[in-house]
């Protein structure tokens, strides 16, 4: 591990903990600091470092996924720090989906020294091994550090795109004199963390009628360009798009499965293989060690493809002709003045309003199903979406994360880059509390946080429990109604809050977003009610 920095302190805590925080510092360059004692070594070395960005939250939970949002943008190990006891265990969410999503995180946790486990001592519970199910931890304590290189902070990183650094600390935790600062330049190239797993090479005949469906963590693979592709909005862009409520109407031959779809049943029904004519293939492309594969369809395995033959211009006249149809009912049914105003409808005019360069943040629920619906992924429009474990924990926490994270990106701009958040009300309420940002803290400065409230959980309507013979169980027990008044949330927050009740103030107020940047929630006021009636309507 690396030497103490400047300074003469003696105290082992303090030693340990600027060893950790100066082998952090060639590998970050946020971190998320949490209140506690037992940590406190660790968040003075942290904030002594004039090349890392300290932020501050109160809870570790949204903590963790402030820190889990900033390293999706930028691509590199972000790490949240926190005192003893359950304050580490409150990270397992983040980090399930740090995992099954394959973003860089560090979990870096203060632990009681060994000689109080098993004692009763207060915030003392077994931190070592906590996330087994997921990460392997990297003890750290004084005896042990600086003796083994190769298990030293940088090198586990290196090794670990996600990990769990524990640190035994003991008293004395606070030295007698304030720590010197530490000036050392902050690296700010993205930094791609993960060692791609290559699956190698499969054969691919174009000739055959070839689908792609590219899900999260999809990338561009040489050889699929002009291939007709049904892309989520977290892929890039197709050149010949192909809408996803299309997927059972095209009887493709041949399906290219690249990255980690999840979205649209009818999507997932022909990545494995069901509505493909017999004798069709199914071929998985993953660049991790992830396979998205669950009904087990797939015949051959790979990272890279070989490709004969071309595209048939008929097939890809086909493929457009119902892309487009698809695409125009979508459009007829937000159309229908009796589906009222339903997330759909907010999603379309959050796609339509977007301008080249902002990033969207899409929550895991129906906003990012919507988006995929109505147009995206677009060009020039980066979109995040947790997506990994598909929760909707902590989706405010992470978007503020993106935003903070684009804002440090292009510090010499006028206006910082817009980023877009496309949540529901149970999302926004299930991380309300990622809006607390203290006074002396970073606020996103050109983030606009689009809550389609419907009043409790639009997306089961359209699930078997929908069915209104089930209404008894699902209106209180699914839907959840809620009844909160978000703008008193925002209040005591003290963030801006607007609440519309109609399209044409909804677009008003995104174009105002766009003249206005700054940080605030707009509310829209949407119904349920049709949720059912009109997934069923778009459905060509």
């Amino acid at each position: 591990m690396g030497t103490p920095a400047s300074g003469t302190h003696t105290d082992p805590a303090i030693d340990v903990a600027r060893g950790v925080v100066a082998e952090l510092a060639g590998e970050i360059t946020d971190a998320v600091v949490c209140p506690g004692s037992r940590n406190t070594p660790l968040v003075m070395a942290l904030m002594a470092r004039e090349d890392i960005r300290v932020h501050v939250r109160i809870d570790e939970r949204a903590a963790a996924f402030l820190a889990l949002g900033l390293a999706r943008a930028q691509r590199r190990h972000v790490a949240v720090c926190m005192t003893s006891g359950t304050a580490v265990a409150n990270c397992l969410p983040a980090l399930v989906e740090a995992c099954q999503s394959h973003t860089p995180l560090v979990v870096l946790s203060a632990d009681r020294p060994q000689r109080l486990h098993g004692t009763g001592a207060s915030q003392t519970i077994t931190q070592n091994g906590l996330f087994a199910a997921y990460v392997e931890t990297l003890q750290v304590d004084a005896a042990a550090a600086a003796t083994d290189p190769e298990r030293g902070v940088r090198a586990w990183l290196r090794a670990h795109p996600q990990a769990h650094i524990n640190v035994a600390l003991d008293q004395p935790l606070v030295p007698d004199a304030p720590l010197g600062r530490v000036a050392a330049p902050r690296t700010t190239a993205p930094r791609p963390v993960n060692a791609f797993v290559d699956h190698g090479e499969v054969a691919v005949d174009l000739s055959l009628d070839t689908v792609v469906i590219a899900g999260d963590e999809a990338w561009e693979v040489p050889g699929l360009e002009e291939v007709p592709t049904i892309a989520e909005p977290s892929a890039p862009a197709p050149l010949n798009p192909v809408h996803p409520l299309a997927a059972d109407q095209l009887h493709p031959q041949q399906v290219i499965v690249v990255g980690h779809p999840t979205l649209d049943r009818r999507v997932m029904a022909l990545a494995a293989g069901q509505t493909m004519p017999p004798g069709g293939e199914v071929i998985v492309l993953s660049r991790t060690e992830q396979l998205t594969d669950p009904q087990r369809a797939a015949s051959r395995v790979g990272s890279r493809v070989a490709v004969t033959g071309a595209v048939r211009r008929g097939w890809l006249r086909r493929c457009e002709d119902t892309s487009q149809r698809a695409a125009e009912t979508v459009r007829d049914v937000l159309r229908d003045p009796e589906m009222g105003i339903t997330g759909l409808h907010v999603a379309a005019a959050v796609a339509d309003t977007l301008a080249e360069g902002d990033a969207v943040f899409a929550a895991a629920s129906n906003p990012v199903r919507d988006l995929s619906w109505v147009g995206l992924p677009l060009g020039g429009n980066p979109t995040f979406t947790p997506r990994g474990a598909a929760g909707i924990d902590g989706t405010i926490s992470q978007a503020i994360g993106v935003a903070l994270a684009r804002d440090a990106e292009s510090p010499d701009l006028p206006t910082a880059p817009r980023t877009i958040a496309l949540v529901g009300d149970l999302a926004f309420l299930h991380d309300c509390g990622g809006l607390l940002i203290g006074p002396a803290e970073r606020r996103p400065e050109n983030l606009t946080i689009v809550v389609a409230n419907d009043d409790g959980g639009g997306i089961f309507a359209g699930l078997e429990i929908g069915d209104p013979v089930h209404s008894d169980v699902f209106e209180r027990a699914v839907a959840t109604p809620h009844g909160a008044r978000l703008g008193q949330l925002c209040a005591g927050f003290g963030v801006e809050h607007s609440r519309v009740d109609n399209l044409e103030d909804l677009v008003s107020a995104l174009m105002d977003a766009h003249q206005h940047p700054r940080f605030h929630v707009l509310e829209v006021a949407t119904t349920r009610a049709s949720r059912r009636r009109l997934g069923q309507a778009v459905r060509p």
